[in-house]
């Protein structure tokens, strides 16, 4: 069996720096498959496979919301949670402008802009947690408190 040559992205390099132990799982991306592809071709359950979603709100300010793979972001929760009129999701070259990293493969590490980072709580009440690596096809596996140092996101709960 070839081995995969897994990618090294700003994400790879900025969990590297904050020594942080994580998992590398490749997976074939499929188009528009989303965290149910992922999922299904690890074999783990969707709501650990956690969604990088990029965000704005009414001022077109970036903001990173990172939410279960089987939930959606309540938009209206959120904006009442950070004190904003409006949130809404950025368009894909938008997000892409703000990440750094194209759609399918956004990673909340290693970003291109300085963004405040949104965790749905209870992400951080699961033992492991799959997120984007900066590539598509391409998880890293963690404990959530991983996460939490690395990133210091503020706590919500906007998941439906």
């Amino acid at each position: 069996m070839a081995k995969v040559k897994l990618p090294v992205t700003a994400a790879i390099r900025v969990l590297r720096q904050a020594g942080v132990s994580f998992g590398e799982h490749p997976y074939q991306y499929e188009e528009k498959g989303g965290t149910a592809v992922s999922a299904r071709e690890l074999g783990v359950e969707e709501h650990c496979v956690i969604k990088t979603l990029i965000m704005e709100d009414e001022s077109k300010a970036p903001l990173v919301v990172l939410m279960h793979g089987d939930r959606q972001v309540s938009t209206k929760e959120l904006a009442r949670a950070i004190g904003a009129k409006s949130v809404a999701p950025c368009t894909p070259d938008t997000a892409n402008r703000h990440s750094g990293y194209m759609v399918g493969g956004t990673s909340p590490f290693g970003t291109r802009k300085q963004m405040p980072v949104y965790v749905e709580e209870t992400i951080l009440e699961l033992p492991l947690i799959y997120i984007n690596g900066g590539h598509r096809g391409f998880l890293v596996s963690m404990p959530p408190v991983e996460l939490v140092r690395v990133l210091k996101p503020v706590t919500v709960k906007v998941g439906i």
